[in-house]
């Protein structure tokens, strides 16, 4: 009972310590190394009980902790989670063990630095999906620019420095406008409880206020098209590992932030502005997803492509109701896994000792690993929404919301672009099968890698997603927020 009821804390604050342990270690690489694998490998074994132990049939908060924190202006340590935050909580420490597996050979310098970063931003980014108090949502959701922006500033590409101060300008100047619209409701009601800021009553004049103030923050982390130019550069200049956390996790929290603060606080505003959402989602969807079929690096076609898939999850919120809720955190859900599979893919092509991301490299791959391309294969098929694959499921929870929400013409045209995103995945699978015969790049795994990637993929294969605990919990949550 004692370790339930601080298992979020365990989870935030373990990765953090271990971080800055791992740090101090400096030159001792092995070490290093393995303090971090075990450090995370820790915290997703500790994530476990937050899924065992979760109840489905409630839409409360569970594993509460709540302590005084900033007394002055009424600010608690209040964490906790519900069907929305437990399965990206999970999908964080799962992503975290990967990164560090998969990074065990790709670092040569910095090592104890690198690993200790990617500690520090776990434990930042639970924080974020557990806090229930604005001020601490706030703190988390600025301080784990840090390790990210030191990630890509370090260990990134050539135009490294110019990426790191656009990603970080982007995204700080927009949580800005975040922080009033939570000084203002702190102004009204007297706590900066989330609970409390969602019960209180508003004028439509001022949800519009916050609702516009919360979209600024949460459309750059989406990214939704205008403000996502900052995320292609971010992606292709970051190491390959931070490049998973931006995709997989990180873009998560700005659908994560519309819906724990946008719809329940500013509920009038949502529906009133749904028309803004639809039209930038659609704009993702379609327009971002042609600049995806002209791009030859993978990284930054997973970059594009993250785009329209976040503008396809917003399209769900858009569709109103329980549905449209339940749909969007499922879709996000889903599609963290398929990012991971396909980064560890990524991460593990090489030519010469270098790392290879041109997509003209993939050319014949199937003759020279054919296991390893079919593995890709069948995660590029989810990702293209083919059945009976995972992806499929997620664009099917999508589209069946939107139609039931009296938007049959947002759910065609969401089927429409679904097309697009086909054409730059079946692009792959052409240069792996069908490409010209040249000297293309060769993958290299260690063991527990390759078995990463095929798990992932059988995952994608499998398609059953009742068995692990997400539809009911999304269910639960989807309810809690619009009745």
């Amino acid at each position: 009972m004692m370790f339930n009821s601080h298992l979020l804390s365990l989870l935030i604050w373990l990765p953090i310590i271990g971080g800055f342990i791992t740090l101090g270690l400096n030159d001792r690489v092995a070490m290093a190394k393995w303090l971090s694998l075990l450090v995370s490998g820790l915290t997703l074994a500790l994530s476990v009980p937050l899924w065992t132990l979760f109840k489905t049939g409630t839409a409360a908060m569970q594993f509460v902790e709540r302590a005084p924190w900033i007394s002055t202006i009424h600010s608690e340590y209040f964490i906790g989670v519900d069907g929305i935050s437990m399965p990206l909580i999970l999908l964080t420490t799962f992503t975290t063990v990967l990164i560090v597996i998969a990074s065990w050979s790709n670092v040569a310098q910095r090592v104890a630095q690198y690993f200790a970063a990617f500690l520090i931003l776990e434990g930042l980014m639970i924080g974020v999906f557990a806090a229930l108090d604005g001020v601490l949502f706030y703190v988390f959701w600025e301080a784990m620019l840090i390790p990210m922006f030191i990630i890509i500033g370090v260990w990134g590409g050539p135009r490294r420095v110019y990426a790191t101060i656009k990603f970080f300008l982007y995204t700080f100047i927009g949580s800005l406008l975040m922080l009033v619209a939570l000084i203002y409701m702190y102004l009204k009601s007297g706590s900066y409880e989330l609970a409390v800021l969602q019960r209180m009553p508003l004028t439509l004049n001022e949800q519009t206020f916050i609702f516009l103030a919360f979209f600024a923050a949460f459309a750059v982390k989406v990214p939704m098209w205008p403000v996502h130019t900052w995320l292609p550069d971010a992606h292709v200049e970051a190491p390959t590992g931070g490049s998973v956390v931006l995709a997989a996790i990180m873009l998560k929290m700005g659908g994560y932030g519309f819906l724990r603060f946008s719809l329940p606080m500013a509920p009038d505003a949502s529906r009133e502005l749904d028309w803004l959402i639809i039209a930038l989602s659609l704009i993702a969807v379609v327009y971002i997803g042609f600049v995806a079929l002209a791009q030859r690096d993978m990284k930054k076609l997973i970059a594009y492509s993250s785009i329209a898939h976040m503008g396809f999850a917003l399209m769900g919120l858009a569709a109103g109701g329980a549905e449209g809720v339940q749909a969007m955190l499922i879709y996000m859900v889903i599609y963290v896994t398929m990012n991971v599979g396909t980064f560890a893919f990524i991460m593990s092509m090489e030519k010469d000792g270098k790392p290879v991301t041109d997509i003209g490299s993939l050319n014949q791959f199937s003759k020279r690993e054919p296991m390893k391309a079919l593995a890709m294969l069948v995660l590029l098929f989810s990702l293209a929404g083919v059945p009976p694959m995972l992806g499929f499921f997620g664009k099917f929870y999508v589209l069946k919301a939107a139609v039931d929400g009296g938007m049959t013409w947002l759910a065609l045209a969401g089927a429409i672009a679904s097309v697009i995103g086909a054409f730059y995945y079946l692009r792959i699978v052409f240069y792996m099968y069908f490409g010209a015969e040249v000297d293309g790049a060769e993958s290299r795994m260690v063991p527990v890698q390759w078995l990463a990637l095929v798990a992932v993929s059988a995952t994608m294969l499998l398609g059953i997603i009742n068995f692990y605990g997400i539809e009911p919990a999304a269910i639960a949550a989807a309810k809690s927020l619009v009745g």
